[in-house]
């Protein structure tokens, strides 16, 4: 911005966004993405009132704006301080458990046809040790991840059989994905759907977000009755669901040396 605008009392140009329409929208909603930047979005054209959804969109990032630049801000500090952990080299540091991890990278012995993962002490600190044999095409990223997964379904199932008697609830099927918008979900046909990513994390944060899908086994809303089946079985739900808020940067990004993605919603309404 130019000393003139400053001069007229021109407000600060806003980042450029992205208009995506939804028809599952009902209201404008804001998403900060590290690779599509600002995107807002909006119900369909069709739906009346938001044929012309412009002057709302600027008046919604306006009130906003110091939420934006503060994600902005600190998603740019997180990337920071992912790049000073060496990315996915020998050497580097990486989570698992919530606790960070030495990462060794080596070779396979010969004749070894696939690569693995082993979780081993250290004088000086845990080290993840991975072992690259040399017929395995993977990524160390590829290695990695497919630990992670088995780890996360065999800790998932855990805390699913901890806590779901005492709910009184059995889901019908349970499923480990990477779904990148959400940490668990749980539908009406009893299905519960959970990040791998979550192994990424302290015990505590998995564990609240298994409580909180089998809690909707019971109670399929987010309403009073909800959150308090959820605190019978995890009373300090609320800081393991801020941890993962503040941390989803530096989880979503753990195994990707060159990019990172993390979601921030502001909805409008």
């Amino acid at each position: 911005m130019t000393s003139d605008a400053f001069q007229r009392g021109q407000p600060s140009p806003l980042p450029p966004y992205v208009l995506r329409r939804s028809a599952r929208s009902h209201r404008l909603r804001l998403t900060i993405h590290p690779t599509d930047g600002l995107v807002v979005t909006v119900p369909p054209a069709t739906r009346r009132g938001w044929a012309h959804p412009e002057a709302d969109i600027e008046r919604f990032l306006r009130e906003r704006e110091a939420w934006i630049r503060r994600h902005l801000a600190r998603q740019a500090s997180d990337r920071a301080e992912l790049a000073a952990r060496g990315g996915l080299r020998d050497g580097a540091s990486v989570r698992y458990r919530g606790e960070f991890h030495r990462l060794r990278v080596s070779d396979a012995p010969a004749g070894v046809r696939r690569s693995s993962v082993a979780r081993e002490g250290a004088p000086d600190g845990d080290e993840l040790v991975v072992q690259l044999a040399r017929a395995d095409r993977r990524t160390i990223a590829a290695v990695l991840e497919a630990w992670f997964r088995a780890r996360a379904r065999v800790l998932v199932e855990r805390e699913i059989a901890h806590h779901a008697e005492a709910l009184d609830v059995a889901p019908a099927a349970v499923t480990i994905r990477d779904q990148r918008s959400r940490w668990g979900s749980a539908s009406r046909e009893r299905r519960l759907s959970f990040s791998w990513r979550l192994v990424l994390a302290p015990p505590e944060a998995l564990e609240s977000v298994v409580v909180h899908e089998l809690a909707h086994l019971r109670v399929f809303g987010h309403g009073p009755r909800f959150w308090g089946v959820v605190a019978s079985r995890r009373p300090d739900h609320l800081v393991w669901r801020r941890w993962l808020r503040v941390h989803s940067l530096e989880l979503h990004a753990a195994l990707d040396d060159t990019a990172d993605a993390t979601r921030l919603d502001e909805s409008a309404g």
